[in-house]
């Protein structure tokens, strides 16, 4: 959605797609939208997981050491399938390591500033290819595949999203979420309050309608 000049009336969503508990929180998002007569207007913001562990040419460098061990990733695969079973979601996998989301973001944010009527469900189909269907999302191909069946021209995205300076604009995204606050994702802003982490539907109607 195309952002608008009354920033406190929009829920602020601080995402990674390869974060698997944005994925959940995003389930959760729809059953508190259900809910309510009128959509909450969302405002998406990227996040990068993975910037400690890039190089100066953006790749990422899986042999830089983060804390995470395989102690870290059973814990998140735990905390995961509990999510699974509260919200009624299946998932073709439960985390995804090795699948870079840098290509998706620029995407997104592509599409979120030129065609910003077709941001959600170019953000949905993400999120769908990777957690859903298994899919890596860092694949030009696979994101090309994912962006036509939006109705999007996915030569024209995926030209335009790997230009010089919208990675400088997502960069400056990523820089500016950090310089906010935000350590994880996802996280959820209304109103100068937020909540972090696939909450349940309650917690964002309290995070919305009591800000």
């Amino acid at each position: 959605m195309a952002d608008s000049d009354s920033p406190d009336e929009r829920l602020t969503i601080y995402a990674d797609y390869v974060c698997p508990f944005c994925y959940l929180g995003r389930q959760s998002l729809a059953r508190y939208q259900e809910t309510r007569e009128e959509p909450v207007e969302i405002d998406w913001q990227p996040f990068d997981l993975r910037s400690g562990k890039r190089g100066p040419d953006g790749e990422i460098d899986h042999g830089v050491p983060d804390g995470k061990d395989e102690e870290y990733f059973e814990q998140a695969r735990e905390n995961v399938r509990r999510l699974q079973e509260r919200y009624g979601v299946e998932m073709a996998q439960e985390i995804a390591t090795e699948v870079d989301s840098l290509p998706a973001q620029a995407a997104s944010l592509t599409v979120k500033e030129i065609r910003p009527e077709r941001w959600a469900d170019l953000d949905g189909a993400i999120y769908a290819a990777l957690w859903k269907e298994g899919r890596d999302i860092g694949d030009r191909e696979v994101l090309s595949d994912v962006i036509e069946s939006v109705g999007l021209d996915p030569e024209e995205v995926l030209a335009a999203s790997e230009d010089e300076d919208l990675r400088a604009r997502l960069a400056e995204r990523f820089t500016a979420a950090r310089e906010q606050g935000v350590t994880g994702v996802p996280t959820f802003a209304y109103g100068g309050y937020a909540a972090r982490g696939a909450v349940p539907p309650e917690q964002l109607e309290r995070l919305v309608e009591g800000a």
